[in-house]
């Protein structure tokens, strides 16, 4: 405790001490328009005559240094609806060609070439929106949170319009945002405003208010100031129906059953309580539309993370899934309607989330689950957490998690599980800092109150050419988050049986990053990375020590090369192939790995990335080789094929085993409301192959209808297991 406590002082110390960088903001007034604004791309209507134009670029990439060499100007009003934004794309040259990889929308903005509005309506320089549109009006939105340190979150959908008109020398674009589809202070009269230009075809990222290259488009510290003449209007009555429909056959065919079918229904409301605090609803959800987890190999002794994917759980995410972090976190969405990989019927979910003030921002959420038989008990799952702003864009947290089984008789308090923290998050008026510092206990019947809690620290350091980072985590053996992930808190022990451990763990960085001009190379990174585990009584159990040089291409290509070397103590015999090989035995063991990774300019129709690898592991040696090719046809098509092979030779007395996985994709978008997309996967390591494809056609804006087929087979026969097809149907419903 005494250690935390340090830690989190030097960290509070440390954001009240920092000061603003001393780059000068820029800003740009907006007024109420009494003309008609028509979204058709040309911003030479009348409506746009007499309002104020915003401009000079300033390039982010490659260099951060001039101005943009392809100018952007803009201007901006409303009216009593929306937010209207107007956009003049100038090209450096004469050609009409635009980098386009898909008509999809929340398109990858890295791989196309765009332009992305981004607003901080309570301008707290923590939360914000993203609204980005492609030269061929494609469509991508995104909630911004964490200040935007780390980039956006695309999973967030939301209802708003744009048009875009192409010309020889550039293009513009016109974009009308509802105010219901914010959230926003209605007594603020300044929000943060920024516009960054992605000109892939000229290799050229600019920004209205300039940002430093090593930071993320949507870092909110490096916002402008958008000045209000009056407060934003407020929305009025705001809410969303989203009734949907299921139809679907399935069938296990491993366990000889016979073919099922299922109608179901069920639907979403999104309800304004206020312009800045919103109640979300569900009854009776449905997901067979999300994508499929993509496999990995997996050669740790712990359990991978797979992100969410559900829209329910996905919407004001960072509020509630952000607490602790890494590998320790309380609340997990994913624990809830899954067990073991397969789904639990989820009843019924509400979650109040948003802002009460300038400050204050809350989130609630109660979800209960049904059972299954008398293997899987209903329950109930309830998050509430809280943030508090302090010191500019840091913040101090509280959350609270209960799991709790429930039966006819109501809740039943002998089967539980309840984890309460608090979290302080550093974020410093220049970007350049960044930590958090937390404390978390669990609660569980008839538990050891010993070594029943976790913590942890971190602080990381950015500017132009150096990042410093550090962290230490503590877990004790009984601290138990089972509505959260904290995969290293057990290990597998003898006959498989998971015994749960005490662990400690330390993890420094230090990477340099040295910048070349009038090359063909950007820049060269080079890092020193460790991350040392310890149990209870500090004997260490891992070790990582890396060392690695990338060098980074004007073009968006990439070389690299590393050296990791691992010490490992094994506290129990294990099949470290997870194959069925001989365990090995429970000691020490030191090996080393050399590898070489790259990537091709993604900007080309053919893009290749992958990485070679040799070294030791464990008793043996281990080759890895493992790659991504993909060809495009823009912006209607993507062929994709994933490998990966791994081959392990741990001597005479424990065998060997080649591990393969490949994944062939295909992603096609005949128009902007039509979609394919499908994937197979074979893995050798769990003996399946899956097949998904989805038919996407959304028939008016956020509404869909979804055909979903998926097929898994038991590996290397191909023999059957089971199959479904699901014809899904929503339909967004506003006032």
């Amino acid at each position: 405790m005494m250690r935390l406590s340090a830690a989190l002082l030097s960290l509070l110390l440390i954001s009240g001490t920092i000061k603003a960088s001393e780059t000068r903001i820029k800003s740009y007034r907006i007024a109420k328009t009494a003309a008609t604004i028509r979204i058709d791309g040309n911003i030479n209507d009348q409506g746009w005559q007499n309002t104020e134009t915003g401009g000079e670029f300033k390039q982010t990439f490659p260099f951060d240094s001039s101005l943009a060499v392809s100018q952007t100007t803009f201007k901006l009003c409303y009216d009593a609806a929306f937010l209207y934004i107007a956009i003049s794309c100038n090209n450096r040259d004469t050609l009409s060609t635009y980098v386009s990889q898909t008509l999809r929308r929340d398109f990858d903005e890295e791989l196309n070439d765009g332009i992305q509005v981004i607003l901080d309506p309570f301008n707290d320089q923590y939360n914000g929106f993203s609204f980005l549109v492609s030269p061929y009006n494609v469509q991508s939105e995104g909630l911004i949170t964490g200040g935007g340190t780390y980039g956006q979150t695309n999973n967030w959908d939301n209802r708003w319009y744009s048009a875009v008109e192409r010309t020889k020398t550039g293009w513009s674009a016109e974009i009308a945002i509802p105010f219901k589809s914010i959230r926003f202070n209605p007594n603020a009269n300044t929000w943060g405003l920024n516009l960054a230009r992605i000109d892939l075809r000229n290799n050229e990222i600019s920004c209205w208010n300039p940002i430093p290259r090593t930071f993320s488009l949507t870092s909110l510290a490096f916002t402008g100031k958008l000045f209000w003449d009056n407060p934003a209007p407020q929305a009025g009555l705001n809410y969303s129906l989203i009734p949907y429909g299921v139809a679907e056959v399935n069938q296990n065919q491993e366990a000889d059953e016979d073919v099922k079918q299922r109608l179901t229904a069920g639907g979403d409301a999104k309800i304004a309580v206020s312009s800045s605090l919103n109640l979300d609803v569900t009854i009776n959800p449905d997901f067979s539309q999300a994508d499929v987890d993509r496999q990995v190999t997996n050669l740790t002794r712990f359990s991978l993370f797979f992100p969410e994917r559900r829209q329910f759980f996905l919407e004001n995410s960072d509020l509630f899934g952000q607490f602790g972090f890494s590998k320790i976190r309380p609340f997990f969405s994913r624990q809830i309607g899954l067990r073991n990989g397969q789904r639990v019927p989820i009843q019924f979910g509400a979650r109040l989330s948003g802002k009460l003030d300038q400050n204050w921002r809350i989130g609630f959420m109660n979800v209960q689950t049904g059972g299954q038989g008398d293997e899987i008990a209903p329950e109930n799952f309830t998050v509430a957490c809280f943030q508090r702003q302090v010191n500019g864009r840091s913040n101090i947290g509280g959350i609270f998690v209960n799991r709790q089984e429930t039966g006819k008789s109501g809740l039943l308090a002998t089967s539980f599980n309840r984890v309460a923290g608090l979290d302080y998050k550093l974020a410093s008026r220049n970007g350049k800092w960044n930590g958090i510092a937390f404390f978390h206990k669990s609660f569980n019947p008839g538990g050891n109150r010993r070594e029943d809690y976790a913590h942890a620290s971190f602080l990381r350091y950015d500017d132009a050419n150096w990042s410093l980072m550090w962290n230490h985590e503590y877990v004790g053996k009984n601290y138990k988050a089972e509505t959260g992930f904290v995969p290293r808190r057990e290990q597998l022990g003898e006959n498989n049986l998971v015994v749960p451990m005490t662990y400690w763990r330390l993890e420094p960085e230090i990477a340099y990053r040295q910048y070349l001009t009038g090359s063909s190379v950007n820049r060269i990174e080079y890092n020193l990375y460790a991350s040392m585990y310890a149990d209870s009584v500090f004997q260490n159990t891992e070790q990582t020590y890396n060392a690695n040089i990338q060098v980074n291409y004007t073009n968006s290509a990439y070389l690299g090369a590393n050296y990791t070397l691992n010490r490992i103590r094994l506290v129990f015999p294990l099949d470290v192939t997870f194959t069925g090989l001989t365990p090995l035995p429970a000691t020490n063991y030191a090996f080393g790995e050399y590898s070489v990774y790259g990537r091709t300019d993604v900007r080309k129709k053919v893009n290749v990335s992958g990485a070679i690898s040799y070294g030791g592991f464990y008793t043996g040696t281990k080759q890895s080789v493992n790659g991504n090719l993909q060809f495009r046809l823009p912006p209607y098509a993507i062929l994709g094929v994933n490998y990966s092979r791994d081959a392990l030779n741990l001597g005479s007395d424990f065998g060997s085993a080649t591990l393969n996985l490949i994944g062939p994709s295909l992603d096609l978008s005949f128009s902007r409301s039509l979609f394919l997309s499908s994937v197979v996967q074979y893995n050798d390591q769990n003996s399946n192959m899956n097949v998904f494809a989805r038919l996407q056609w959304r028939f008016k804006p956020m509404s869909d209808i979804f055909l979903v087929f998926t097929n898994n087979y038991q590996t290397p026969q191909l023999t059957a297991r089971n199959w479904a097809l699901v014809l899904k149907a929503s339909l967004w419903i506003t006032p």
